[in-house]
């Protein structure tokens, strides 16, 4: 069983969801700056390109990158650990 192409409806609810996620000032940039390090063929600019291209409709993403950039939204950001905040009670 294939999954080269992603259902539009599975798509359209995926864009939203990611869009709003995204759209806190920097994250858009810090996905395309990970990816880049990940997939060093593609530059910073080349990636923010192709997310700017796929959230504006004019791409169309593998699932596996949907699901790569699912994963990478997934991961707790280190100001929520709480072994990171320093911070005693007591």
């Amino acid at each position: 069983m294939g999954f080269d192409s992603v259902s539009k409806p599975f798509l359209d609810a995926w864009l939203r969801r990611t869009r709003k996620q995204l759209s806190v000032s920097g994250r858009l940039s810090e996905m395309a700056l990970i990816l880049s390090r990940e997939q060093q063929q593609f530059s910073e600019p080349d990636w923010r390109a192709t997310l700017n291209g796929i959230f504006q409709g004019e791409e169309e993403p593998s699932i596996e990158l949907l699901t790569k950039i699912d994963s990478l939204l997934a991961q707790p950001s280190s100001k929520q650990r709480p072994e990171d905040t320093g911070a005693m009670l007591f």
